[in-house]
């Protein structure tokens, strides 16, 4: 019985001296989505994408030999929630580096958890105040709600258009691209005569969409990522308006635009080239990277691709390129990943520096539209 003891004794510190031997072995990589809730439709396709990826890393023998663990946290949309996993990641799991999160006010919530704890964030949001002003460990790789904004207004001087309506919802991104607007319109010789803000979880805008109406406005514009901007769309065609709809770049993937059916034909918005990959020219930089991505993504889950799952491809892209380059150690990747120059991803070409974390510019979108039920480039 004793000698019994003694070998379990041995087995067990065997086993924990082997731990540490076993966690060099494989990467933690955080991943902090609202894989269900309301943002769902951002936070999903987000999850899915880096299942898929690190599967395929790891078939391939990992980076540079190590596999690759991942750690989804599903925050519901929920900047509490982030802040709960952001800190369990951190300091429980520690993992090597978070991806997400899937919003812009889950990820102000994060920013200096993520800052304080020296983890690399790559955050899948879209606010320009992820970035500015600058924080080390922060980056995010949706293009900035600033260049959306001078999309649109690009557009609408196109169309003779200087009156618009704007709504925007109550979150983080809503509020970030209603600041936006507002800031950009005057520039553009835009003038905003209604201006409103609606509940994230609404059903039913009718009352908005009617004082839309009264103010006479040429073009409306709404800024959300919820739901709630299929909503917005069916009831301005249902009380008779027949003006311009612009959505924001949240607006990019076709879900929202099958659930407002019919309503949403013609609507206009920024987004990157993935959703249009087809229609892209054989030399197109950003060709490879989204074809590949779009037949990967599609045939593995059956569903079109998105560009907020394009944004979770390119956040471990990055990543992993940053891994290759430098290793395991935190601050060389860090800096890596801000050296990166001329990467090719979903979202455009990716050039980061000390100074901008983005890595992108307003070359990153594209004006797209609804037609026949799909997304499609808004000049044939």
């Amino acid at each position: 019985m004793k000698r019994f003891r003694i070998l379990a004794a041995v087995l067990g510190i065997i086993a924990v001296l082997s731990l540490p031997a076993f966690a060099a072995e494989t990467i933690k990589i955080g991943a902090v989505l609202a894989v269900t809730g309301p943002a769902s439709f951002l936070g999903a396709p987000e999850a899915k994408t880096l299942e898929m990826l690190v599967d395929e890393v790891n078939a391939k023998g990992g980076i540079n030999g190590k596999k690759v663990e991942l750690i989804v946290k599903d925050t519901q949309a929920s900047p509490e929630k982030a802040v709960s996993f952001a800190k369990q990641l951190i300091d429980e799991d520690k993992v090597f580096a978070i991806i997400g999160p899937s919003t812009s006010g889950e990820t102000m919530a994060i920013k200096n958890i993520a800052e304080e704890g020296k983890t690399i964030l790559l955050s899948c949001a879209a606010a320009e105040v992820i970035v500015n002003p600058v924080a080390k460990y922060v980056f995010k790789v949706a293009p900035s709600d600033r260049y959306a904004v001078e999309m649109i207004f690009s557009q609408m001087k196109k169309m003779g258009i200087a009156k618009i309506g704007v709504l925007s919802s109550n979150t983080g991104f809503g509020k970030a691209g209603k600041e936006q607007i507002e800031k950009l319109a005057p520039e553009h010789g835009i003038r905003i005569l209604v201006n409103e803000v609606y509940d994230k979880s609404a059903t039913d805008l009718t009352a908005e969409a009617t004082k839309i109406k009264a103010a006479n406005v040429q073009a409306v514009v709404n800024w959300s990522i919820e739901p709630a901007q299929s909503i917005v769309i069916k009831n301005i065609r249902q009380i008779g308006l027949t003006i311009p709809v612009f959505q924001s770049h949240g607006f990019a993937n076709i879900q929202y635009a099958k659930a407002a059916g019919a309503a949403a034909e013609g609507v206009l918005f920024p987004a990157s080239r993935l959703v249009v990959a087809d229609s892209l020219p054989a030399k197109h930089p950003q060709k490879a990277a989204v074809a590949s991505y779009k037949k990967a993504y599609e045939t593995r889950f059956k569903e079109d691709v998105s560009t907020f799952g394009g944004h979770a491809y390119d956040s471990l892209m990055i990543l992993a390129k940053a891994i290759e380059k430098a290793g395991t150690d935190k601050e060389k990747v860090r800096e890596a990943v801000e050296a990166t120059k001329g990467l090719a991803g979903t979202a455009g070409v990716f050039t980061f520096s000390a100074t901008d974390h983005n890595g992108l510019d307003m070359n990153a979108f594209a004006m797209l539209t609804v037609r026949n039920g799909r997304f499609a480039p808004a000049e044939k």
